[in-house]
């Protein structure tokens, strides 16, 4: 028998099974890197620390593709709040959200 707390387990492993599937699309990396040129502006910053305002900008390079568009998804959707990449995301379709995953995805540091 299953408790409550399995339950709640295997119900947040199929929706992230569902999310990660659907974030998936076929990217193209070529013309993700064009389309992630907006992104170098903080993403791209040696060190990962924005100068005014001071604060910590996450890696994207190395990233699974999955997760970045996961993460833009949520973004343009307001599941996640950042006013920039809110407004960053929003004008990104499906397709430019997995060519830009593809392209972070490839490169390191």
């Amino acid at each position: 028998m299953l408790n409550k707390r399995s339950v709640y387990q295997l119900l947040l492993g199929v929706l992230c099974a569902g999310i990660m599937s659907s974030a998936s699309a076929t990217g193209d990396a070529a013309a993700g890197q064009v389309k992630s040129i907006p992104c170098m502006g903080c993403h791209g910053i040696p060190g990962y620390f924005s100068v005014y305002p001071t604060y910590h900008v996450p890696r994207v390079r190395g990233q699974h593709p999955e997760y970045i568009v996961y993460a833009l998804q949520a973004y343009k959707n307001g599941q996640r709040q950042h006013e920039t990449m809110r407004a960053q995301a929003t004008t990104l379709s499906e397709q430019d959200m997995a060519d830009i995953a593809v392209y972070f995805s490839s490169v390191s540091e």
